[in-house]
């Protein structure tokens, strides 16, 4: 049961919703260190698929609306898909999850940079625990 918990606050972190999934990650491994693997799956896996939330509502915006300042479209154009990489950042993470899919940026590129960088974060929180 506590593992669904993670992983749901882990999704709801990442989506346009307020809340930190860092403090249910601390607290599961407080409760279940021998778990730092799973806690580190499931808080990553689900604060991904958080974030692809957040880039399909990019997605779903018709292209001819989508209204990127030039320096919004000169940014993505320039660093591409690896931006994703500081999705997990506070304030700025769920922005660039939508505007990578106004973007229209490669879904499968998308997820690989978005996991890496919030399996980073998460690992960097449970160093304690290693």
């Amino acid at each position: 049961m506590a593992e669904w918990g993670l992983f749901l606050s882990s999704f709801l972190a990442a989506t346009l919703l307020p809340g930190g999934s860092e403090i249910a990650l601390l607290a599961y491994l407080h409760e279940f260190p021998q778990h730092l693997w799973l806690a580190l799956t499931l808080a990553t896996a689900g604060n991904t698929l958080g974030g692809l939330s957040s880039y399909l509502i990019g997605r779903l915006i018709p292209e001819r609306a989508t209204h990127l300042t030039p320096r919004a479209h000169a940014w993505l154009n320039r660093f591409g898909s690896p931006v994703l990489l500081l999705a997990w950042a506070p304030v700025i993470g769920d922005a660039l999850c939508v505007l990578a899919g106004a973007a229209r940026l490669p879904a499968i590129q998308v997820t690989l940079y978005m996991a890496t960088g919030k399996a980073l974060r998460y690992a960097v929180i449970a160093l304690p625990w290693w």
